[in-house]
């Protein structure tokens, strides 16, 4: 099948080219991208017009937990391990499989009606979420969540072991192996995950100096930095998605950026618990990747990845008193192209060039609240909306078409299931 986008106006996200964007048509044959020219002439089967539109890349959150959309707007008045140990682990304890579908489900809705298009995800219920992550058809890295210092820690390995044995040959499935984090796993659990990651080629993805708190812990237990740490461990000798990331000195940024480590940055999150401001300026002059997640809607509010690439910007702008440190156009490149590389997913995904998978977005820029337009770059990264986006692709295939879902799910049947899981859970405070 061969599907045409025409007369848009395209932000490629490829370095080779020479303008950050430009009138161009694009070329889809099944789900790859074959053709990125002006004034497409040849034949098609669908046809997309969009003209004065925007086409640019599907968002790519590389650190969030999906399962979590019940857990919306929890998270006030809490501190990070309050909020973890009294409000969120002891209601996670009794969720089943069945819950994680529809929570999962919730999300992945979410995601393809904001443009995300690929998502790293952590979390557990694992059929359940497996289940709604391949009927919403996104793009998912996806791993059940390890944590190592119970009874049962060494069955959760056995578990994911087992789920990439399963799932081998998806084209939107990639797994990433991720032990919770150094507080919630001891040493010898974390060199069995690198384990694991050594025996399937997986990279690792973990919290990481979340805040301060952690970071004392850490030192504590290692009487050495978090960094050195992970070196102790030879994780740096792994590829690494480090989440959070908030605490880490010029010293440690240099050793990481010694190893293959990016770094995923969560600053909604971060806020809301109080955890603190990354310095991403410093960590990508170092020589860091960094790419942006959403964490989940407990702690992050929303997967609306937009809103969450506006604060990045802000924020660093902010921490340096200087508003020359940081461009839209970098912030771009975190939520796009740097996200693949984090995932190990370049050579698929992060921009639009040809060979690459259909993962595409576009943007309706007409209303009132983002017009006019006279900055594009800089418009799409502090205005645009939910509502702006207008259609969501995915390898090939359009999910989304001028804001209508084209899935055979019923968002609203989905609604009455999260209503019942709330309540039976008892997640909702007392009115």
């Amino acid at each position: 099948m061969i599907q045409v986008i025409k007369n848009g106006t395209v932000i490629t996200m490829d370095e080779k080219r020479k303008k950050k964007y430009e009138n161009l048509d694009i070329v889809i044959t099944d789900d790859t991208i074959t053709s990125i020219e002006e004034n497409y002439q040849g034949p098609y089967d669908k046809l997309i017009d969009a003209t004065n539109k925007i086409v640019l890349p599907g968002l790519v959150n590389c650190h969030t937990h999906l399962g979590m959309s019940i857990f919306r707007a929890t998270n006030d008045n809490l501190t990070l391990q309050d909020w973890l140990t009294k409000k969120i682990w002891p209601i996670e304890d009794h969720m089943t499989d069945d819950d994680v579908y529809y929570t999962t489900l919730l999300s992945c809705i979410e995601m393809i009606q904001t443009g995300t298009t690929t998502s790293n995800d952590m979390y557990f219920g694992v059929q359940g979420a497996l289940k709604a992550i391949k009927e919403s058809k996104v793009r998912s890295v996806f791993s059940r969540c390890l944590t190592g210092r119970d009874e049962h820690a060494l069955e959760r390995i056995e578990e994911f072991k087992q789920l990439v044995r399963e799932n081998q040959g998806n084209e939107l499935l990639a797994f990433t192996v991720t032990p919770h984090s150094m507080y919630t796993c001891d040493k010898e659990y974390l060199k069995n995950c690198k384990e694991v990651a050594e025996e399937f080629h997986l990279p690792i993805h973990m919290h990481y100096c979340e805040n301060q708190s952690e970071v004392e812990g850490i030192q504590k237990e290692y009487q050495k930095s978090p960094a050195e740490a992970l070196k102790e461990l030879g994780y740096l000798e792994h590829k690494l998605i480090l989440a959070h990331g908030t605490f880490i000195t010029e010293e440690e940024q240099k050793l990481l950026a010694k190893g293959n480590v990016s770094i995923a940055t969560n600053p909604i999150s971060n806020l809301n618990l109080g955890c603190g401001i990354a310095d991403l300026v410093s960590y990508q002059r170092n020589g860091l990747n960094v790419c942006l997640g959403t964490d989940g809607q407990g702690s992050g509010n929303n997967l609306n990845m937009f809103y969450h690439m506006s604060m990045v910007d802000q924020l660093q702008k902010a921490k340096y008193q200087d508003p020359t440190v940081m461009g839209s156009y970098d912030v771009l490149k975190i939520a796009t192209i740097n996200g693949a590389k984090a995932l190990n997913l370049e050579d698929k995904i992060g921009s639009i060039e040809e060979g690459k998978k259909a993962d595409l977005i576009i943007l309706d820029l007409s209303n009132t609240e983002v017009y006019p337009t006279t900055d594009l770059i800089t418009q799409i990264v502090h205005n645009v909306e939910s509502n702006n986006v207008d259609t969501t692709m995915i390898n090939g295939t359009i999910l989304m078409e001028h804001h209508q879902l084209t899935l055979p799910i019923d968002v609203e049947i989905i609604k009455k299931q999260i209503d019942q899981i709330t309540n039976r859970l008892m997640v909702q405070e007392e009115k």
